[in-house]
């Protein structure tokens, strides 16, 4: 386990996950809030085999990806990620399953990851980026986090908006 909040449980996933996993990276409705292309079956691949294969160390990988499980349950309902963005900061990503949406999971999850982030991390500054057009991960990550630029994204060939929070001004 990697953390806990009310009601949600971050942790490795297995490969007992993986059709959830496939569908947390592919479903429509996720990918096109993000916006991202579909991922191929080989990106797939790899990123399912580095979540499975976590190392125990977030603070030395540049990509790290967890399941969220609601308490007690052994569904995958969601993904976590700590990242490395474009400019070598630390960054926070979040996606779940369609079903789990509107029930705050959003807002339990980014405040938990920003104080794992401060307290066990021990980061200075975290970072998420997100679609200008995302309504609600912008809802969700402005109640922590302060935006401070937007970018074209090339990759996702869409705006995006960076939030960033100092360690000093979180309470």
């Amino acid at each position: 386990m990697i953390f806990t909040s009310e009601r949600l449980v971050v942790k490795t996933i297995t490969e007992a996950h993986k059709k959830e996993f496939v569908e947390l990276l592919t479903a429509e409705e996720i990918i096109t809030a993000i916006p991202q292309q579909r991922p191929s079956e080989e990106d797939i691949n790899v990123k399912f085999e580095k979540a499975i294969g976590f190392d125990g160390d977030i603070s030395k990988n540049p990509l790290n990806i967890f399941g969220v499980f609601e308490e007690g349950e052994d569904e995958l309902i969601g993904l976590v990620a700590f990242l490395t963005n474009d400019d070598g900061d630390r960054e926070l990503g979040y996606r779940f399953r369609k079903p789990y949406w509107g029930k705050g999971y959003a807002t339990e999850i980014t405040k938990r990851m920003i104080d794992y982030s401060f307290s066990e991390l021990k980061l200075d500054k975290i970072t998420a980026d997100v679609w200008v057009e995302n309504v609600a991960s912008n809802k969700v990550l402005s109640k922590f986090l302060k935006p401070t630029k937007e970018f074209y994204n090339e990759y996702d060939n869409c705006t995006d908006r960076r939030y960033t929070l100092l360690k000093e001004d979180w309470n």
